[in-house]
């Protein structure tokens, strides 16, 4: 089954405005809405950042039908592994079968403004594996004795607890983090524009190999990708839109460490728009945008979630569902 989202983009819109904009991804027949878990936002000047959730707790009273979930929150710092475990029962409770968890290893910019000292990426990562060990148990265990290198509980229980557990997800930029999806995770949750060789040579390789080396089916992972598309009927309009998110297109050695908006923002602004707008499919044209977006489909992903830079949110959920999204050719069942 293929799958189309939208991502809820957190760091743009207060939540009010966030809300509307998803309950209209529902309206407008997108399956899922995705939404990023920040402290900080890329940009102090315009900034937003509202709390995943209560966001989603909101927006699964809002809605019937979509799947609804974070891409990504992180389990390990401003958050314990158990805080994180109950609150995604409860909302599983409020909306069975339409709640996922995602989680990925962090950024400075949302843990260390609160005094985390901020570790290596191997550390962050044995953090992330040993926060998704107990949450799973936790989920199905009660009074849970636990005693990590990073966690501990003493006699935990989660009291409420769906009776189909919420799917998790693990975020990854690398094959390591990729074979810990396979390994651990109910899927893989990636962005895009980063070049075909990374996904179709190390990361989906990783998941599998992964997968596999914990005897698990590499098919039944819910292999996941936001796609950044920048899609306006004014081609101008669309290339413009990018540069409020031209901190993505920042080097990871250009914005490790950063943990303040303020400078993230002046690293940012100082790139030319031809780079800020280089993780992103940029045209007025459908049939480019649907040529484009296909290239993932046919790597494999199945399930689709899509990031508009620009201002109106509206105009992009009405147009890229009726101009872009029927053009696509839906692979069948793997």
């Amino acid at each position: 089954m293929v799958r189309f989202g939208y991502k809820a983009s957190a760091e743009q819109f207060g939540p009010r405005q966030l809300l509307e904009y998803a309950v209209r991804a529902e309206e407008h027949g997108f399956d899922s809405v995705f939404v990023s878990d920040h402290l900080q936002p890329w940009r102090h000047d315009g900034g937003h950042a509202p709390a995943a959730l209560p966001w989603l707790g909101a927006l699964v009273a809002r809605t019937r039908r979509i799947v609804v979930g974070t891409s990504v929150l992180t389990p390990t710092f401003r958050y314990h592994p158990a805080v994180v475990a109950q609150a995604f029962a409860t909302l599983g409770c409020l909306a069975p079968g339409r709640v996922v968890l995602g989680v990925g290893s962090g950024e400075s910019l949302n843990e260390a403004p609160l005094g985390a000292p901020w570790p290596p990426p191997a550390q962050r990562l044995a953090r992330l594996t040993e926060a998704v060990e107990l949450i799973r148990r936790l989920w199905r265990e009660d009074r849970v004795d636990f005693a990590g290198r990073f966690y501990r509980t003493d006699r935990a229980t989660v009291y409420d607890r769906p009776e189909q557990p919420v799917p998790l997800y693990v975020a990854g930029g690398g094959p390591v983090a990729a074979r810990l999806a396979g390994r651990l995770g109910d899927g893989f949750i990636c962005t895009s524009g980063k070049g075909r060789d990374l996904y179709a040579d190390r990361l989906l390789p990783a998941v599998a190999e992964g997968a596999t080396a914990a005897g698990r089916d590499p098919d039944a992972l819910d292999l996941t990708i936001e796609v950044k598309v920048s899609f306006d009927t004014d081609p101008e309009r669309a290339l413009r839109d990018t540069a409020h998110w031209a901190a993505l297109a920042l080097t990871p050695e250009e914005k490790t460490g950063v943990d303040d908006p303020i400078e993230m923002q002046r690293r940012s602004d100082a790139l030319p728009l031809h780079r800020a707008a280089s993780r992103w499919i940029v045209s007025a044209d459908p049939a480019e945008h649907a040529a484009r977006v296909q290239e993932y489909l046919d790597l494999g992903f199945r399930h689709l979630v899509f990031h508009a830079p620009g201002p109106d949110q509206a105009q992009f959920l009405s147009l890229y569902s009726t101009k872009v999204l029927p053009l696509l050719s839906v692979p069948g069942p793997r």
